[in-house]
């Protein structure tokens, strides 16, 4: 279930939005350092990207590439601790909305 957040309240400002296709190809693969760019990272946690969040995660990764070898429970709790965010869950929906954000031109 999507939390409510204040992107829909920006968007409904603006009067000059792109359609969806022309700001998001649906065959295109987002990388997840470009969800959480640098500017999220350093606005919402202890870090200064996203690599160095999760090489200070308690788990083996090393980068972004290697979140998969992070166990959830413990990923959950690292999020909680270390970031503005109280799970996993917030922490993804508020990098999908800072995403979007940059592709309408919102930030």
């Amino acid at each position: 279930m999507a939390r409510e957040t204040d992107l829909e309240a920006i968007a409904a400002q603006r009067d000059d939005l792109p359609d969806a296709s022309d700001v998001y190809d649906e065959d295109e693969t987002i990388p997840i350092t470009e969800v959480f760019d640098e500017r999220f990272v350093r606005e919402r946690t202890r870090y200064d990207s996203f690599d160095e969040l999760v090489l200070a995660s308690p788990s083996d990764a090393d980068s972004a590439a290697d979140l998969e070898t992070v166990p959830h429970g413990e990923w959950h709790e690292f999020i909680a601790e270390t970031t503005d965010f109280e799970d996993e869950e917030e922490f993804v929906l508020a990098g999908r909305d800072h995403w979007v954000a940059k592709r309408l031109e919102l930030r």
